[in-house]
């Protein structure tokens, strides 16, 4: 990165094999819901808001701690690997995959330790009161 680099990014936790491949984790400062329809999966006042560079700019995830899930995920038989999180697993509501979470991520984001997201095409993200 060059000395004219956002701050922010000097700080980012990167992939150790990509260095242009990055995310920063940051408190959301406000309450958090998300919905499935009208049923509420999670509400929290402690989730994180996820920003990731990588092949490209991705949308902002929130990440809910599993004691706010509120809702009854099941697991499904699927994981994937990130190379700066990783290994992710994912759930279901209503046999629907909706979301995903790293019950032991790598060390460098043991912040995200049981989080759970949620795929915003399947949901609806509520932030504040």
């Amino acid at each position: 990165m060059s000395d004219t680099s956002i701050a922010a990014l000097r700080d980012a936790i990167r992939n150790p094999e990509n260095s242009d491949h990055m995310m920063v984790i940051k408190t959301a400062p406000r309450r958090m819901r998300v919905y499935a329809g009208d049923t509420l999966l999670a509400d929290s006042t402690s989730a994180l808001r996820v920003m990731e560079l990588g092949k490209s700019v991705y949308d902002p995830v929130v990440y809910f701690p599993a004691d706010d899930i509120v809702a009854s995920l099941d697991p499904v038989q699927k994981s994937t690997y990130c190379p700066i999180k990783g290994d992710a697993s994912y759930v279901s509501l209503a046999g629907e995959e909706i979301g995903w979470v790293y019950q032991d991520p790598i060390p460098m984001t043991r912040q995200l330790r049981g989080h759970h997201a949620f795929w915003p095409s399947k949901t609806r993200l509520v932030e504040g009161e």
